[in-house]
């Protein structure tokens, strides 16, 4: 569904972010993007939801397609029409409107204006605590509740692929758990591709298909994400054991070695 080829990006023309970024994302699956902060993870996604212009950014090299279309560069109005939906890091929902009103505003695209109240109630129940305040405003509820509108008022949108950049953040673990349930639950019901980018590597490996790691903008390890799991490499910086179970420091660990060009 998703191709990204030896992808540049640079922000107010002089700073390289994206070097030679390539990964795919298959239709149907859930594809996992890890790095360090600072790696280019969000770069990524904004590269691909048109996001990038409003903070002076460029694709200057290589290609993104979404479902065989080039799509670098496009405004973000057209590619959400196109199918993808990004969830931003720290859930930016309207906090002066109702949930019911969020969820409206992320059908704006769309002209079925009839099926709209159908998909609220599917938004609703796949998060129940939504419906139990529909009619609250949305800055009053709390960080696990707006991650969970955030995530609904992309639904509204119908996207065929969704962005989800780092949902966990700031969330107790049990509620981390459980959006990440739906999250999954989401893409097998709704048949909605998800490329997800998160810290919580542990948990993100688990519900995901095939995963990426991100070093100094390009992908330096990929493969399925139960292999990456038991990846030493792996285990040593994002899960933060050594091969003997022991916990170890992060700036102790080897680096990774150099996957070899993946796409050409």
């Amino acid at each position: 569904m998703l191709k990204i080829n030896n992808v540049e990006v640079i922000y107010d023309d002089v700073i390289l972010v994206l070097k030679g970024m390539s990964l795919e994302a298959k239709e149907g699956q859930i594809t996992v993007l890890l790095g360090a902060n600072g790696a280019g993870k969000t770069t990524t996604l904004k590269a691909i939801s048109g996001l990038l212009k409003s903070e002076e950014g460029e694709v200057t090299d290589g290609s993104i397609e979404f479902m065989g279309k080039k799509i670098n560069n496009k405004d973000a109005e057209y590619i959400v029409k196109m199918g993808i939906s990004q969830i931003m890091e720290g859930r930016r929902i309207f906090k002066d409107l109702t949930v019911t009103e969020n969820l409206i505003a992320g059908a704006y695209t769309r002209k079925d204006r009839n099926n709209v109240k159908t998909d609220t109630d599917l938004v609703f129940e796949y998060f129940p605590k939504l419906k139990d305040r529909r009619n609250q405003v949305a800055g009053y509820m709390s960080g696990g509740e707006q991650q969970m509108l955030a995530i609904g008022r992309a639904l509204m949108a119908r996207p065929k692929l969704m962005l989800l950049d780092e949902p966990s953040l700031g969330l107790a673990p049990l509620l981390v758990k459980e959006i990440f349930e739906i999250v999954k639950k989401i893409c097998h019901e709704e048949k909605t591709t998800v490329l997800l980018v998160e810290q919580n590597a542990n948990l993100a490996l688990s519900i995901g298909d095939y995963g990426y790691v991100m070093e100094m903008g390009k992908v330096v390890l990929d493969g399925e994400c139960s292999k990456l799991r038991e990846n030493e490499d792996v285990k040593e910086f994002y899960l933060g054991l050594s091969d003997v179970g022991k916990k170890k420091s992060f700036k102790d660990a080897k680096h990774y070695k150099r996957r070899k060009r993946w796409l050409s």
